[in-house]
């Protein structure tokens, strides 16, 4: 993707954020009479908590039904929005500061990522097998790719003989527009990615009975469409995939369908691959991500030493 198009998907996404969230409640307020307590009362209304007891609140104190919290994450990127939206007011000379500046980021806490063991990875293929999403399952766990750009694949970016896969775009689920789908958000998302045999025969065995089926309700053959869309063709919505792998888990294994992107990630860290090349292969805008979220699964080097001393020694 070049770097006009990132742009545009900048500006679409904050000004998504912008409309949903931040002008329902400072909508009718002049920019120049923003203060940064308007931001911090505003992110703690959209991030807010439930009840002491642990019960959620069900009305806002006016009665008003209370709306559904946002995620920190979520809540994070309005305030990256508002941060934006109000630098460029003040180069413009349209406010005197920027008082985003004066308010304190939404924390985000880090959580535990979800791998699964050997065992569980086999009970969960065993526990899928026969089913529709077995299939998806195995370019999960083969490929670590995510669930919109799995979703997006079509036919056209597969090459069975050769054993590669070409991610080029992602389905996204929006609230405005429905099912959209597009381009990678950095230029590391578009990639080929190479795949496992095993992955090779599923994938075969996939587009064999979709065909037969195709043929059998009288849809006739496509060899461009998508590769794990609805019976008709059309995109099946990443949210009925997710709820499918829940009520697919057998009991006693809590995975999400993003653990399989997991699991491949520590796989490869596990059998010593260098973190660029994992960083390509899981879309990542940049090897300092991977480390980010997969950096305490690398095992660290203690040779540095002996290394330095056989350089001190000449020895090659």
């Amino acid at each position: 993707m070049d770097q006009g198009q990132h742009l545009e998907q900048t500006y679409s996404r904050y000004e998504e954020l912008l409309r949903l969230h931040v002008t329902p409640a400072l909508g009718t307020k002049r920019i120049q009479k923003l203060r940064a307590s308007h931001l911090q009362s505003l992110y703690a209304t959209l991030q807010r908590k439930a009840e002491p007891d642990g019960t959620p609140n069900k009305t806002e104190p006016d009665g008003a039904p209370k709306k559904k919290a946002l995620a920190a994450r979520t809540v994070l990127h309005v305030h990256r929005a508002v941060h934006r939206m109000l630098r460029h007011a003040a180069q413009w000379g349209v406010v005197h500061q920027n008082v985003a500046t004066l308010v304190d980021a939404p924390s985000v806490q880090e959580t535990e990522i979800d791998i699964l063991t050997p065992g569980e990875v086999q009970a969960v293929l065993r526990t899928l097998k026969g089913r529709p999403i077995y299939a998806l399952a195995m370019v999960a766990l083969g490929t670590g790719m995510r669930r919109g750009e799995m979703l997006a694949l079509r036919w056209q970016d597969v090459d069975l003989n050769g054993a590669v896969l070409r991610v080029e775009r992602s389905l996204e689920q929006t609230t405005e527009f429905g099912l959209v789908f597009k381009a990678p958000k950095t230029k590391h998302g578009r990639r080929t990615i190479t795949l496992p045999a095993s992955t090779v025969a599923e994938l075969r065995t996939h587009w064999r009975l979709q065909q037969e089926f195709r043929l059998a309700t009288g849809q006739g053959r496509a060899n461009d469409g998508l590769v794990f869309g609805e019976d008709d063709g059309s995109p099946r919505s990443p949210n009925a995939v997710t709820k499918a792998w829940a009520k697919a888990m057998p009991a006693g294994i809590k995975a999400t369908l993003h653990s399989l992107r997991h699991t491949h990630a520590s796989t490869l860290i596990a059998s010593g691959l260098d973190v660029l090349t994992i960083s390509r292969r899981l879309g990542h805008g940049s090897p300092a991500i991977t480390l980010k979220v997969y950096g305490h699964l690398f095992k660290t080097d203690d040779r540095a030493a002996q290394i330095m001393e056989a350089s001190f020694a000449g020895v090659e």
